[in-house]
């Protein structure tokens, strides 16, 4: 494949995104397909590669009907999407690092000795830093990993949708997850549209970019 297609099928994928609300039930995204979804996304990056993120993947009616009370607003995405993945920050995530670090070494990624000395870094410096800065900073990387989600999706034809307005204080606990542990970011509702989205406006670069 030429870079020329591949920039074009690129430039499609991200013109052609829309936030849909409207679904169409009888498209069924297999498990199967939706982990291959995730496994694309989680190509994002993150600080330091601690990959913070973690994904409930809300397909069955059980779990839309849970989710639909915690999203009123919402309930129509919710209830036509093939599902509905619920995006959070894992504030225990650096409890991966040594693991993470590990298999780098394995596959002949990163030198035994750098490892050591990157692990005893950053635990000094995640052993020092705020609760409050570090619920940022997987905020950020999980926002990373949520687009690169819709990008993925889009891709294979799919539709999605980042939704913001949920209870956010009782979906952790609502699906069993720690509260304390799991910082939610977004809902993202997935699928086929059942009709076409309303197209958007963008301000122009000249308004929001600069060079110096």
């Amino acid at each position: 494949m030429s870079v020329t297609t591949l920039n074009n099928d690129y430039k499609e994928i991200i013109t052609s995104r829309r936030s849909v609300r409207v679904y169409d039930p009888s498209v069924k995204i297999s498990r199967e397909e939706m982990t291959e979804i995730l496994e694309e996304a989680t190509l994002a990056p993150s600080s330091v590669n601690l990959q913070p993120w973690r994904f409930l993947v809300v397909d069955s009616p059980e779990g839309k009907a849970t989710l639909e009370e915690l999203a009123p607003g919402n309930k129509t995405q919710v209830s036509t999407s093939s599902a509905v993945i619920a995006v959070f920050g894992d504030m225990n995530a650096f409890d991966n690092a040594d693991e993470i670090m590990g298999t780098a070494v394995e596959r002949g990624y990163l030198p035994q000795e750098i490892k050591d000395q990157m692990m005893a870094n950053y635990t000094d410096l995640f052993g020092r830093i705020p609760a409050q800065a570090f619920r940022e900073m997987i905020l950020i990387d999980s926002g990373l990993v949520s687009m690169q989600f819709m990008l993925a999706a889009r891709a294979r034809g799919y539709d999605t949708n980042p939704i913001g307005g949920y209870d956010k204080s009782r979906i952790a606990e609502a699906f069993g997850m720690e509260k304390e542990r799991y910082v939610p970011v977004m809902l993202i509702s997935v699928g086929k549209a059942a009709k076409e989205a309303r197209l958007t406006t963008r301000l122009p670069i000249d308004r929001i970019a600069e060079w110096k």
